[in-house]
């Protein structure tokens, strides 16, 4: 042996000498395999649940506005949704949530089949949340100034086939509401457990 080298023994820990060490290291990494396995199972779940919120979304808005839109009575007593600003409000906000979720849809199906987004984005989880915030306050917001005034028409001059359509629009408006709001909470969760993908 070369002067000033000391001969050391085996090295023992928490498991046993350096053969015996692998057995540990071996266990550690099975567990970080088994935790990255749960997470990406939780991630698929939550995706899946995620879009099936935003196809909730996209069939209750285009019903809302489809209906809305088709509010329009014939006569002299005829009227037209496009009269009032509440429901033209309550038609443009529909038509937006429609084309968000259409599109998150679409993004969340793509990247379940190929586990690659549309658009991939540094700021993707802040997008998607606070979208998902606003348009449910937007839709909120349209479907209760809606209601009111449908609940103004019909103290006054009583139901009719018109207000019947348009209370239909509203009910469905508040659907989509609730689908943005479960939708929010997921991407809620998403941006605080984002990974690096």
């Amino acid at each position: 042996m070369a002067p000033g080298v000391t001969k050391v023994g085996p090295v023992r820990g928490g498991g046993g000498d350096v053969e015996g060490g692998e057995v540990g290291g071996e266990r550690r990494s099975r567990a970080a395999v088994e935790s990255i396995l749960e997470r990406s199972q939780r991630d698929v779940m939550m995706n899946r649940v995620a879009l099936g919120f935003r196809v909730c979304a996209v069939i209750f808005c285009l019903i809302s506005f489809s209906v809305m839109a088709a509010d329009k009575t014939q006569g002299w007593t005829g009227d037209s949704f496009d009269r009032y600003k509440e429901y033209r409000y309550l038609v443009a906000v529909n038509v937006i949530g429609f084309a968000y979720a259409g599109f998150q849809a679409f993004d969340l199906a793509l990247s379940l089949a190929t586990g690659k987004h549309f658009l991939s984005y540094h700021m993707r989880y802040h997008f998607n949340f606070s979208m998902d915030q606003i348009l449910a306050y937007l839709i909120m917001s349209a479907s209760s100034s809606s209601a009111t005034r449908v609940d103004d028409w019909a103290s006054n001059w009583g139901k009719d086939a018109f207000t019947e359509m348009a209370s239909a629009s509203i009910a469905l408006s508040f659907l989509a509401f609730i689908a943005f709001a479960f939708s929010s909470i997921i991407s809620g969760y998403s941006l605080c457990n984002r990974t690096s993908s």
